[in-house]
């Protein structure tokens, strides 16, 4: 196992603020890329105000996207200020923004000026709906969990549309901007040139739809919401035991079999109503009715701990700290240390034979490394 990071030696300069930009740019530095977050003089990215909860210098939300970065604070109205983030998109490999088109032109940090200037930097555009007939539009994560149709397709059928717990379409569109940003320095290493990539998180939330989507293209029909069930396989839910809820899933008729075994039921296995999936699917109700009766008489972890030895798939509905307690048990270290200060965060997911992964730096203060990185691009 070798000690450098694939991304040694790759200038990062992170013109992006809140969540999906500054999360892209994040998991390029934990991949050994150098990342210089410019942000505004005073108050710096908008999520260092996003409180409570507080932590280290700033949110805890700002702290989840920002670690091992540099910060500098740059005003682009002032001319040595502007002169100082030219200097450094001159001389990045990678430029992040999430700025509204067109805007960065009146300073010559758009992707044409910068590219003129820097012809081998792989320029990445963050938007909420594109640079085209959604330009003006405002990108905010819950807005295209709304416009998008994922709130459609969320929440109980009887209820009101409801937004993921987290900004997911922000996540998702950040791990499109990584992989872009990686495609882009593959191809520059071939070819020399770099480019511009675009990433919107529309195009990032209707990509991540999968079968809701394949499901309407394929019928013409739209999905609704149906809470926990799943549209194509029962049982898909979280149904009531004695003690709160259990999430369970059957992906083929053996585990359905084994699961009414479990329960002490092994006749509902050639009950006509649910013998295959397709049948279990259209006799939804009947089905749920018929496993929680049979649940009520015992615990949640009584249950969960015979389903799985049976090889039905089934646990606890956890709460974030029960999850991140069973990560840790399973010996998967989700959490890393960032240093004196600030608290633990949740590492980057991925782990690699080949390398160690990069050792965080602590999300930075405000232009912490302002008069460094001033004096080091300084002419």
């Amino acid at each position: 196992m070798t000690s450098g990071l694939p991304l040694d030696g790759i200038l990062v300069a992170d013109l992006s603020r809140v969540l999906a930009g500054p999360s892209a740019t994040m998991m390029l530095a934990d991949l050994g890329a150098r990342v210089v977050k410019v942000e505004r003089p005073g108050l710096g990215d908008d999520t260092r105000q996003w409180g409570p909860p507080w932590a280290g210098s700033s949110s805890s939300y700002f702290e989840s996207a920002n670690r091992s970065k540099e910060s500098v604070a740059l005003d682009f109205t002032d001319a040595a200020d502007l002169a100082v983030a030219h200097a450094l998109t001159g001389r990045a490999d990678v430029v992040v923004e999430n700025y509204r088109t067109g805007s960065l032109a009146r300073f010559e940090l758009d992707p044409a000026s910068v590219r003129e200037r820097n012809p081998r930097a792989v320029y990445v555009s963050v938007t909420g709906f594109g640079s085209a007939g959604g330009a003006g539009m405002p990108g905010y994560d819950f807005l295209v969990q709304a416009l998008g149709g994922l709130m459609s397709i969320t929440g109980d059928p009887d209820g009101p549309p409801q937004k993921v717990g987290v900004a997911v379409v922000d996540l998702l569109t950040a791990k499109d901007a990584v992989i872009g940003t990686l495609a882009a320095l593959r191809h520059r290493d071939q070819t020399g040139e770099g480019q511009h990539v675009e990433v919107n998180l529309l195009s990032s939330l209707l990509a991540s739809l999968a079968n809701q989507a394949s499901g309407y293209l394929a019928t013409g029909v739209a999905p609704e919401r149906l809470g926990n069930r799943h549209p194509s396989i029962a049982p898909y839910d979280a149904v009531r035991c004695g003690d709160g809820f259990l999430a369970i899933t059957t992906g083929n008729d053996r585990q359905w079999a084994a699961l009414v075994g479990v329960l002490g039921a092994p006749e509902l296995a050639d009950d006509p109503r649910f013998a295959t999936n397709a049948d279990r699917v259209a006799h939804h109700p009947e089905m749920i009715a018929e496993i929680e009766r049979l649940l009520i008489g015992d615990s949640i972890d009584g249950w969960a701990q015979r389903m799985l030895l049976a090889g039905v798939p089934a646990g606890k509905v956890n709460s974030i700290d029960e999850a991140l307690a069973l990560a840790e048990d399973l010996g998967l270290a989700p959490t890393v240390s960032v240093g004196a200060g600030h608290p633990a965060q949740v590492r980057n997911p991925i782990t690699y034979s080949a390398f160690e992964p990069r050792t965080p730096g602590h999300p930075p203060a405000l232009d912490e490394h302002g008069p460094r990185i001033r004096g080091w691009l300084a002419p």
